[in-house]
């Protein structure tokens, strides 16, 4: 069960990354209210940094930005260290 919920967090964190990139670039297009910059890292630590790098390549957002550029990458090698880690501790 334990192992279960590490996936389904895993899964569920990295989607939300992906589409908080899908949404900050759709709210920049239109010159909406944008997600701020604090909850775009807020996300990316919780774990979601893998799901929020694939979404700013797929969007081409926040590529020029060089805290995110870099930044992004290299917490989601730490995150899917973590999650390897984790998943080999539970049962």
């Amino acid at each position: 069960m334990t192992r279960f919920l590490v996936i389904w967090y895993c899964i569920t964190i990295n989607v939300l990354g992906l589409l908080m990139m899908r949404n900050d670039k759709r709210y920049a297009q239109k010159r909406k209210r944008r997600i701020s910059e604090r909850n775009l890292w807020l996300a990316a630590f919780a774990g979601g940094a893998p799901g929020m790098t694939v979404g700013m390549r797929m969007y081409r957002h926040k590529t020029k930005h060089f805290s995110f550029k870099y930044g992004f990458p290299v917490l989601a090698v730490i995150d899917i260290v973590i999650y390897f880690l984790l998943l080999g501790r539970v049962s």
